[in-house]
């Protein structure tokens, strides 16, 4: 599937969208506060309603939007792969936490477009640029 002038135009939209105060906020918090391993560590870090859980839901949520825009066909990917690191940053913050989550949340389908997106995005990234999706994951797990 070609890119088209609406591709290039919801790309955009996305990243304005992102520049809203409330979610930069939230995404500059999940950035430099949500390194968690274990579920255990989730709940500790966001309990239910506090300002860090809704920080979290905002910045997850968000990418799941996006992710269900590349795996419904909404948006292509390729282009989409070229400005959208981000989306595979927020899929190493919670993928190690993830299983755990759907279980406590009773939700085999939880983060389930981000899986997938993040999943097809690596196989781009290590067919345009091999071994950069693996420097990238380490520099972001630590």
């Amino acid at each position: 599937m070609k890119a088209s002038y609406n591709d290039a135009k919801l790309i955009l939209k996305l990243y304005d969208v992102r520049r809203e105060d409330r979610l930069r906020e939230a995404r500059k918090w999940f950035t430099a506060s949500f390194k968690v391993k274990t579920y255990g560590e989730f709940t500790a870090l966001c309990p239910p309603g506090s300002e860090t859980n809704a920080s979290y839901r905002m910045v997850v949520t968000y990418w799941e939007m996006v992710a269900s825009f590349l795996t419904s066909g909404v948006l292509n990917p390729e282009l989409f792969y070229q400005s959208g690191r981000e989306l595979l940053f927020c899929w190493e913050r919670v993928r190690d936490i993830l299983p755990a989550v759907r279980e406590a949340y009773g939700h085999t389908r939880e983060l389930k477009n981000l899986e997938l997106a993040a999943a097809a995005y690596i196989k781009w990234w290590n067919k345009v640029a091999p071994g950069a999706y693996d420097a990238f994951g380490k520099r972001i797990r630590g």
